[in-house]
């Protein structure tokens, strides 16, 4: 006999009502924040005008959508976030590297102080790393130009050359958060099966063929469910760190869409330009992630849903 699904649920509530109102709270927050906001998504559709509030403001559809694609640097400005994104994509497997080496650490107080030294960036404040940047990439004394002098080879100037903007924010974003990054994987290789482990080390099985036919297959639906949640801020490009390394001379490269929002939207009081712009983002990021999942499940079967 089949029990219809609607008193499975019933029969479920009534055996787990302490759970659901646990998590009652969380519903709640997330509704108040995230969903109720979304009201103000219209903003983007309409000449919005402070004064007028948002039903008063005039409706103008995809008028600022059309501005932006045909803005002068939007493709620049497209070119630049893919850049800074697409170059962390690629340092998306250093974090999965460090949690396998991690793993394989057997003196325990060794491998908890490489944990703690590789950690700990993920604590410092963004605006003192780019302050720190700042200061090892000066021209005049920064430690990097320095130990140029000292090997006999002239000083570049390289916070303000649009040239090394990309690797710069890139590779501080890896040493601040590389550490930080390997708990969910650490956490993954903890769940392995030991008695897997054990069979295919008696099954003759080096170090290294059990990391490859073991430790990783075991790992690789956190691996997926994380490489789409990454493709998903594609177009998602921090504003702090950005702006905070942004200067006139570095612009060519270091303008994004967070940082012309806030030019056009903070700077400049087109709120309604800037929300099309936003949106415009959140779009393509949705797509994205549900392009990536796509893919994920006919290949690895492995996806958000």
């Amino acid at each position: 006999m089949i029990i219809p699904r609607k008193k499975n649920y019933k029969k479920a509530f009534r055996r787990y009502w302490q759970l659901y109102l646990m998590v009652l709270p969380a519903i709640i927050a997330v509704f108040i924040f995230h969903y109720i906001p979304i009201y103000g998504v219209q903003i983007a559709f309409r000449d919005y005008r402070p004064s007028k509030g948002i039903w008063g403001s005039a409706w103008v559809g995809l008028k600022y959508f059309i501005r932006f694609v045909n803005y002068p640097n939007f493709w620049r400005i497209i070119k630049n976030t893919l850049s800074i994104t697409l170059y962390s994509l690629t340092t998306f497997p250093l974090a999965i590297i460090l949690a396998l080496m991690l793993n394989e650490v057997r003196n325990v107080k060794y491998k908890k102080f490489v944990q703690m030294v590789s950690y700990a960036p993920h604590f410092v404040s963004t605006v003192v790393v780019c302050s720190m940047v700042m200061l090892f990439t000066n021209y005049s004394n920064g430690l990097f130009n320095n130990i140029r002098a000292a090997l006999g080879m002239d000083r570049i100037d390289i916070i303000t050359n649009p040239d090394f903007f990309v690797p710069i924010h890139v590779w501080s974003g890896v040493w601040q958060g590389l550490g930080w990054g390997t708990i969910i994987y650490i956490a993954a290789l903890s769940s392995i099966s030991t008695e897997m482990i054990e069979a295919a080390r008696i099954d003759g099985a080096s170090r290294l063929q059990v990391i490859w036919y073991v430790n990783i297959p075991c790992i690789l639906p956190t691996v997926v469910i994380m490489l789409i949640l990454r493709m998903g801020n594609l177009l998602s490009v921090g504003f702090e760190k950005i702006f905070l390394l942004q200067n006139s001379l570095n612009i060519s490269a270091s303008r994004v869409i967070s940082t012309y929002v806030y030019e056009v939207g903070i700077g400049g009081g087109q709120y309604s330009y800037s929300a099309a712009i936003g949106l415009f983002n959140n779009v393509i990021s949705v797509i994205m992630v549900v392009f990536t999942n796509m893919i994920a499940k006919k290949i690895s079967n492995v996806g958000l849903w």
